[in-house]
């Protein structure tokens, strides 16, 4: 597995599982025969959907962003979502070598069940956290929201993915824009969830975002696709609004958490408005 450089970071994008989810709740009020055009569904209505874990070499450090999918749920939970192969990160990390003790930094972006599965695992009869040497930074609205749930948002958080993290002391929480390491800084994306995040990477003039759920597919670019899952749509409508600008000027590279087919793409704006083009690695 090669490395994708951005300045001074080694970047590899990870895939923890396959899966899917209702199309029409995907992509919220555009209808059908706009969005299948980007996109496939099944008998179901489901379209395909991958998690995309990324790890960041900074120096000696080791930082995961996002812990994927874990199967902890079982049968039922992999039939309604059309899980496949849930869990493959640690394989992942072990093809470079590394086991959980070794990353030093795990970044959720927020901490619903298909990116923090893996937060914890179970072991001898009890859900324990799986990154013990790590600390798990959040934002401390999602850390609030995610241990106080209500009928909207319950069936996203876990409390095995959360409450052995919580009751451990590894959560680390911030408010607003924090630079992290030197270069490596997360900032609030409210509107999927008010607390997400995001994560930015910029090193030696180059710009890598990872998007979490504010665009979570490449296909997902222009403005007005936006997911019904989103708890606030018309704030991710305000925040797309204020970045998308921003990511066009820098020539950002963005990496998004779900695309099925591309990791990594560059936003891109025409008379039609904006759309991402993916980029080969």
């Amino acid at each position: 597995m090669k490395p994708f450089k951005i300045g001074g970071f080694e970047v590899y994008f990870l895939e923890d599982a396959r899966f899917r989810l209702d199309g029409g709740a995907m992509f919220g009020v555009v209808p059908k025969p706009l969005w299948s055009r980007v996109t496939q569904s099944d008998a179901h209505n489901r379209i395909p959907l991958a998690i995309r874990p990324m790890l960041v070499r900074a120096g000696e450090r080791w930082v995961l962003i996002e812990t994927g999918m874990d199967d902890k749920q079982g049968e039922k939970h992999r039939k309604i979502y059309g899980i496949e192969a849930a869990g493959r990160l640690l394989e992942q990390l072990g093809v470079l070598g590394l086991e959980p003790g070794d990353i030093d930094l795990v970044i959720n972006t927020h901490l619903h069940f298909d990116h923090a599965g893996l937060n914890t695992i179970s072991r001898d009869g009890r859900f324990v956290p799986l990154f013990t040497n790590a600390r798990y930074l959040v934002q401390k609205q999602e850390l609030h929201d995610a241990t106080h749930v209500h009928e909207r948002n319950r069936a996203s958080y876990l409390p095995e993915n959360i409450e052995p993290v919580h009751d451990a002391g590894l959560f680390e929480e911030v408010e607003g824009e924090a630079e992290v390491l030197p270069g490596l800084t997360v900032f609030p994306l409210p509107g999927h969830t008010l607390g997400q995040q995001g994560v930015r990477l910029h090193s030696e003039g180059e710009t890598l975002v990872y998007t979490a759920d504010l665009m979570p597919t490449l296909a997902h670019a222009p403005l007005a696709y936006i997911m019904a899952y989103d708890l606030y749509p018309v704030t991710t409508l305000e925040v797309r609004k204020a970045f998308y600008p921003v990511w066009v000027e820098e020539e950002a590279y963005l990496a998004t958490p779900h695309d099925p087919g591309h990791p990594l793409g560059r936003l891109v704006r025409d008379e039609r408005g904006y759309r991402a083009e993916p980029v080969g690695l």
